[in-house]
């Protein structure tokens, strides 16, 4: 018998019933009975309707109060937004890089509370946790059968203190998981296993799957009509320790989707369309649900790409409905028949089931996109929503070689077009080496990576691959001697089909041998090119190219000498390796020579729909899922049994130049009546401050956060050396995400990152890399320096720090040390146009102020230079987004005192401030304070 309603809940009266197809019953909280006091919920946007779901479940008067319900229930499509929603997830996500400094700071609460008489107990993740190691295996090896194996062993040697450290998590908090290395991306992961749609409560309440994670490619999970969100590791934390998630209501777009995709058309093509479309209508910030007849045509694997991509197109989410396709996957990775009724009889019993039509539901805006217009495209080559026709990609590379780097160019001068440098490599490429040496030259494809949840989650693209593979073997064509290939799926179920199918065997005759599961190349573990190919880039200023199935390919990402990076399907990857140059019109002509010298177009190689469709049924098999996803508690690798981490409820930090207990608790102190109420009227002005940096527009968190190869010159290459590490050894800064003092010292030291107080070059290019002017006292006044070491001086003086930029601060992954080193280094607001969601957020989360520019104002406009002192005054009582003011003192002894607006946007984000960020705020919650 079903348990009785729950007593003195304010919506005790939407508890209602349902059966799933077996007979079995169920309880739930019930939209439509709410609907029948607020009839505006019958229109709302399903994403809107799950949010409120789980506000109307969490209903409990304190965190979530029935105006918070009543709230939600009458959301209007453009009414102002200035109303908060507390939205209570059911899990959270994470991956290592991201994952394992959340786990730092988790042992660092527990010695914090601990430290002050208090169970460190209380600390414990209120909700489940997946960690999924992701993010640490490198491309060192590739073109072999062997090259899987050799970089699994460089992985685990490098990255055996973090592995220990996770050992410890999982024997300290109950409900903390990690998927052991070698068996996928998170999102893939999460995609294929980790969700069943809905959950149900000890009382046997069913709700539906939702979550945060800390990667900002989590709604890849909307493609299977499940509400989650990349956040940094800070909110994630706090989600995890029993808090809601705070946001915006947000606006929601309606994105119609017409008629169906064409012949040669892939779903890569596709999703770099629509991140083109909806930058272009300025998405950042929405929710963005899927409708219309053309939702149908779309599998969930194609529905994940789209979802996958919703960071690139600024989006928070990209949602799709639960319907027949959601079911048909489910069944086909796996899921039990009981776990299948249970969705289906949840959604429909919610009136959630299935695409809305036109007219049905209230958007704030329609965008509409016809798929049959959808072209082949690639996308870059910094920007993922700069998409180009795949007939164009020749003609706007050779544009982009001289344009000006100020409007997306490389600014070479047109004669060195066509300059070709010989190659003799002094010990062999790997397993592609060519003995006598070849040539380089602009345009060249030095990487190509089928690589990235985005699309190795995409069984019609990853078999489309394999299939130009098999087609370009039997035409007798080769990949170039100068590519770098790898394969690298998020998922172990993608070789089990391309093995199946016969074609893995074709992958790995042009090179595309398996490297390793997990993101690699996407985010920048490449691994590195030969000496000499490096060396012949930085002498001869090379415009030299990667290609990638990936979602980024932001400035030095990929990797540091290659400027020009395309994202393009799988298929479009390995026919670029074998034509080996972007400068190669593949519309038009041939991909290479074949057998006999004959001339072989793409069109010769490329499959068609109905070859790829006959082999789709090797990718969807349940059993295959079912087995493979068991093994991560039955067998999760010989390498990872072998790793012993250290027990106990308490980590107990030993030495590590991987693991370091951080300054983030340091002082803490319980709260008594007299310290909150000194904290409600502190003046949290910022005062006699220096300018570290003047930014321009699209700062992404990649050249905030500490990200990719160590230099060994670097602040941080100088003090791993300091402490006994090799160069060799040094790692990526991702995998030392968890020793801060690796950390800080990275945090704006990205070689493409351009600070414009640095003087321009004498032919008027920008300088590039992490260095400021130093504008304190002292005999270093006015010298050039790593922005680490001018940070270091200023905090000597006590002397704080503030950051100015332009549109899109912050755009990109979820880095939490994107705003975590802006806090070590002593910086204490950021001064923006405008700020990319995850980041502003972050920065409140470390007790960072984050104010905008009214109107068309910006520090272009007021002539900083650099030099300046000035004062950022708020008032005392802090109210979102209130009022500010930046007072400029400058050196010609004028002020000039200019309006600004307070981005704390929210009640929570107020009190989170106050408290020091979002940690102290949780941790004060946690032991009863």
């Amino acid at each position: 018998m079903l348990a009785a309603p729950a007593k003195g809940h304010a919506f005790a009266s939407t508890i209602k019933t349902f059966s799933t197809a077996s007979g079995k019953e169920h309880r739930f909280f019930s939209l439509p009975a709410l609907a029948r006091k607020y009839p505006n919920v019958k229109r709302l946007p399903r994403s809107i309707r799950i949010v409120l779901e789980s506000v109307l479940r969490h209903c409990d008067g304190s965190k979530v109060t029935a105006e918070h319900v009543e709230q939600l229930a009458n959301w209007k499509p453009n009414a102002a937004r200035s109303e908060e929603i507390p939205f209570t997830v059911a899990r959270v996500l994470l991956q290592d890089f991201t994952g394992v400094p959340l786990l730092v700071d988790l042992a660092a609460m527990r010695a914090a509370a601990q430290g002050v008489g208090a169970d460190p107990k209380r600390v414990e993740p209120l909700v489940p946790v997946d960690l999924v190691v992701d993010h640490s295996i490198m491309v060192d090896h590739y073109g072999t059968k062997m090259a899987l194996t050799q970089n699994m062993k460089m992985e685990f040697a490098r990255n055996h203190e973090r592995y220990q450290f996770m050992k410890w998590g999982m024997q300290a908090f109950d409900t903390f998981r990690v998927v052991p290395p070698g068996f996928g991306i998170c999102h893939q992961v999460n995609l294929e296993f980790l969700t069943k749609g809905v959950h149900q409560r000890k009382d046997g309440v069913v709700y539906p799957d939702t979550l945060v994670g800390t990667d900002s490619h989590t709604p890849m999970i909307n493609g299977a009509g499940v509400v989650g969100w990349g956040v940094g590791g800070i909110e994630a934390e706090a989600a995890m320790l029993g808090q809601p998630v705070y946001i915006l209501t947000p606006d929601v777009v309606g994105f119609e989707l017409k008629g169906q995709l064409r012949e040669g058309v892939t779903a890569t093509d596709l999703v770099l369309t629509v991140t083109e479309l909806l930058r272009r209508n300025k998405v950042v910030g929405t929710f963005v649900e899927y409708f219309g007849e053309g939702t149908a045509s779309l599998s969930v694997p194609d529905r994940a790409t789209l979802g996958n991509m919703s960071p690139e197109n600024g989006s928070t989410i990209g949602l799709f409905p639960v319907d027949g396709r959601t079911l048909e996957y489910f069944e086909g990775t796996g899921r039990t028949r009981a776990e299948i009724e249970l969705v289906e009889a949840y959604y429909k019993a919610q009136g959630l089931f299935g695409a809305a039509r036109a007219g049905e539901v209230d958007y704030s805006r329609v965008v509409t996109l016809d798929l049959g217009d959808v072209t082949p495209s690639i996308a870059g080559p910094r920007r993922p929503q700069d998409r180009i026709d795949l007939g164009d990609a020749k003609k706007r590379f050779a544009e982009l070689f001289t344009t000006p780097m100020e409007v997306g160019g490389f600014a070479r001068p047109a004669e060195a077009f066509g300059e070709r440098v010989h190659i003799r490599p002094a010990a062999p490429m790997d397993a592609l080496a060519e003995p006598a040496g070849f040539e380089v030259g602009n345009g060249d494809v030095l990487i190509a990576a089928i690589t990235s949840c985005t699309n190795t989650s995409n069984p019609g693209v990853m078999l489309a691959a394999g299939l130009l593979a098999k087609k370009a073997v039997e035409a007798g064509l080769k990949v170039k001697r100068h590519v770098k290939t790898s394969l690298a799926p998020g998922s172990r179920i993608v070789t089990e089909y391309l093995q199946e199918t016969g074609l893995l065997p074709y992958l790995e005759k042009i090179g595309f041998n398996l490297a390793g599961y997990g993101c690699t190349t996407c985010i920048g573990n490449s691994g590195d090119l030969t000496p000499e190919l490096n060396q012949a880039i930085a002498e001869h200023e090379l415009v030299c190219a990667s290609v990638l199935s990936g979602n980024r390919n932001f400035e030095a990402r990929i990797h540091p000498n290659l400027k020009a990076n395309f994202l393009m399907s799988p298929p479009l990857v390995v026919a670029y390796a074998i034509a080996g140059s972007i400068n190669v019109d593949l519309m038009t002509e041939p991909v290479g020579k074949g057998r006999g010298g004959k001339d072989v177009y793409l069109g010769d190689i490329w499959p068609s729909s109905d070859e790829v469709q006959k082999l789709l049924k090797f990718a969807m098999k349940g059993k295959a899922f079912r087995e493979n996803y068991a093994k991560i508690e039955t067998e999760p690798g010989k390498l990872w049994e072998k790793i012993k981490g250290v027990t106990g409820q308490i980590y107990d930090w030993p030495s590590s130049t991987y693991i370091a207990k951080p300054p983030f608790f340091d002082g803490f102190a319980r709260t008594t009546a007299a310290s909150a109420a000194e904290a409600a009227t502190r003046d949290h002005s910022v005062r006699g401050a220096r300018i570290m940096a003047l930014f321009g527009d699209s700062v992404t968190t990649d050249h905030i956060s500490p990200a990719g190869r160590i230099k060994e010159s670097s602040p941080a290459g100088l003090w791993l050396k300091a402490h006994g590490v090799q160069k060799q050894d040094f790692n990526s800064y991702g995998s030392r995400r968890g020793q801060h003092e690796v950390m800080v010292r990275g945090t704006f030291a990205n070689v493409r990152i351009k600070n414009l107080m640095i003087p321009p070059l004498p032919d008027g290019s920008r300088v590039e890399g992490g260095d400021t002017i130093y504008q304190g006292a002292g005999p270093q006044n006015g010298q050039k320096m790593p922005i680490f070491d001018a940070a270091e001086l200023y905090m000597a003086s006590n002397t704080p720090t503030v950051v100015f930029a332009g549109e899109e601060y912050g755009t990109g992954s979820s880095r939490d040390w994107a705003a975590k080193g802006t806090q070590l280094l002593g910086i204490q607001a950021v001064v923006a146009r405008s700020f990319e969601r995850i980041h502003r957020s972050n920065l409140i989360g470390m007790g960072v102020l984050p104010l905008q520019f009214r109107g068309k104002d910006s520090w272009e406009l007021l002539n900083l230079r650099g030099d300046e002192v000035v004062d950022v005054v708020v008032d005392r009582k802090l109210k979102p987004q209130g009022k500010a003011k930046l007072i400029i003192q400058r050196s010609d002894g004028s002020t000039q005192e200019v309006p600004l607006v307070l981005r704390l946007d929210t009640p929570i984000e107020v009190d989170y401030y106050r408290a020091g960020g979002i940690l102290p705020y949780v941790l004060h919650q946690l032991i009863g304070d």
